[in-house]
């Protein structure tokens, strides 16, 4: 014991924030939920449930796992936030910004989007039951295994939309507007309603599939399908 080095309490701290800077790549940071809303805040893991944070920045922001149950979002600017795994049930993101933004395996049940601009968003192995896409303008938005059932999409824009492996049961895309291609591949499409929407160009379609959903003599289908004898579905 005679022969051990002293550590002086400067050299502890030393020590203790080379630790730290290792451990996070350089960067010692950690999130402050105690932080104003403000670009580029870091709120991981921290719960902001019932709040009113309408109009807020949080341009590239981190709010991966957050807690923002039942919170107004209203025309918040949320451009290439990062909010995977973040708790938005009942949420309110009417009018907002989050072109480029990750809700990647969020859990948004009845979460509103309307008139939001998602456009490029990520919203990957996402739960969106009942979702409320009104208006929205979701060109380029990957929702590859995505839970949608029973959202509704009137008037949103899905031009480019990916949806493949998504389950949109009971979902309503009749309201949809977009040029060109979208993706459906593997989609579950149970009762999915697409009545009036030009398929002719949407990649990933199966006849089994169009045969599940609930089109009219008006939905227009790709090369190769034809329109089943069930058409059209009933109110829901």
């Amino acid at each position: 014991m005679k022969n051990l080095p002293r550590i002086t309490r400067s050299g502890l701290t030393v020590a203790l924030v080379a630790a730290a800077t290792a451990v996070s790549g350089g960067h010692v940071m950690a999130a402050d939920c105690h932080d104003t809303p403000n670009a580029g805040v870091d709120w991981s893991e921290c719960t902001k449930k019932n709040l009113m944070l309408e109009g807020s920045d949080f341009e590239k922001a981190s709010l991966a796992g957050t807690d923002l149950s039942q919170t107004s979002l209203k025309n918040a600017n949320l451009a290439s936030a990062n909010l995977e795994k973040a708790t938005l049930i009942r949420a309110w993101l009417e009018g907002a910004k989050a072109d480029e933004a990750r809700f990647d395996k969020i859990e948004a049940y009845r979460v509103v989007f309307q008139n939001a601009s998602a456009q490029r968003a990520s919203f990957i192995s996402a739960e969106l039951q009942r979702a409320d896409f009104t208006g929205a303008q979701l060109s380029g938005a990957n929702f590859e295994k995505a839970e949608l059932g029973r959202a509704t999409f009137e008037t949103a824009v899905l031009t480019g939309a990916r949806f493949a492996l998504a389950n949109l049961s009971r979902a309503d895309l009749s309201g949809a507007s977009f040029e060109g291609s979208i993706d459906f591949d593997r989609a579950f499409m149970f009762l999915t309603r697409i009545e009036g929407l030009d398929l002719s160009a949407a990649t990933g379609l199966q006849q089994s599939q169009i045969e599940l959903a609930c089109g009219d003599t008006s939905t227009k289908l790709p090369s190769g399908l034809t329109m089943p004898k069930n058409w059209p579905c009933a109110t829901d």
